[in-house]
């Protein structure tokens, strides 16, 4: 794979998003390998947790915007979302998953970290959900499962407000589960992991599929039209 570096110890597996000079932006390449690596968990029945880490100084600065660029046909536009379907793959793996946040977290990469079981950030983390800033809304479905981590006044002070947060302050409105020094990232993670790959895999992962459909099922009928509003906050 060109953006991501995958690396298993045991029954951990850690996905690197491999971009480090572009702020592991997420262009089309990464997005479509993410969905496909994501996919193929289905088929790996020794990882019991996948650990989710930016490689250098950032998880993600978000969606590349060097390369935005829709196509002038509107139904290629509305065919052409990879984002989307990068966020859902998160939603249908099987395994115990989770984010590991230092530097930015922005955007889709937010995204990204919300649809993750677990989530432990660095000290230095700053997420947030800018899109508003560029005149767009947040869609990749997002929304719902921001709503879900915090509820909706402070899902609405994130999106609407577009501001980015520290991870003290994410940690008290419970976005984040835990958080750690800075240099202590990498040890943090492998030993959320370790816990969780320490459980029975069959349960652990039936438990894991019954919660998320008891709490997103109602949320995908809902918005199965965030990126046609994307498509419309883009129009001139």
């Amino acid at each position: 794979m060109e953006f991501l570096k995958i690396k298993k110890e045991e029954n951990i597996c850690w996905v690197y998003l491999n971009r480090p000079d572009s702020m592991n932006a997420l262009n089309e390449g990464l997005l479509k390998e993410l969905t496909d690596f994501n996919n193929s968990l289905k088929d790996d029945y020794d990882s019991k947790v996948i650990i989710y880490i930016g490689e250098g100084k950032n998880f993600s600065a978000g969606a590349d915007i060097k390369e935005n660029n829709l196509p002038e046909s509107k139904l290629e536009a509305w065919r052409s979302n990879v984002g989307k379907p990068a966020v859902m793959s998160f939603l249908e793996i099987n395994q115990i998953t989770i984010s590991a946040i230092h530097g930015y977290c922005l955007g889709g990469a937010a995204c990204f970290a919300s649809a993750c079981d677990f989530r432990i950030a660095a000290e230095d983390a700053l997420l947030g959900y800018p899109e508003i800033n560029l005149g767009m809304n947040l869609n990749w479905f997002g929304l719902p499962l921001a709503v879900r981590l915090v509820g909706p006044a402070k899902a609405k002070k994130l999106v609407i407000g577009g501001e980015q947060e520290t991870a003290s302050k994410l940690l008290e409105w419970g976005f984040y589960d835990e958080v750690c020094k800075n240099s202590h990232l990498t040890d943090g993670a492998k030993r959320m992991a370790e816990f969780y790959a320490s459980k029975s895999a069959l349960p652990a992962q039936m438990i894991k599929k019954s919660i998320n459909a008891i709490t997103y099922n109602s949320d995908l009928s809902a918005m199965h039209m965030d990126y046609d509003q994307f498509l419309l906050t883009r129009e001139k």
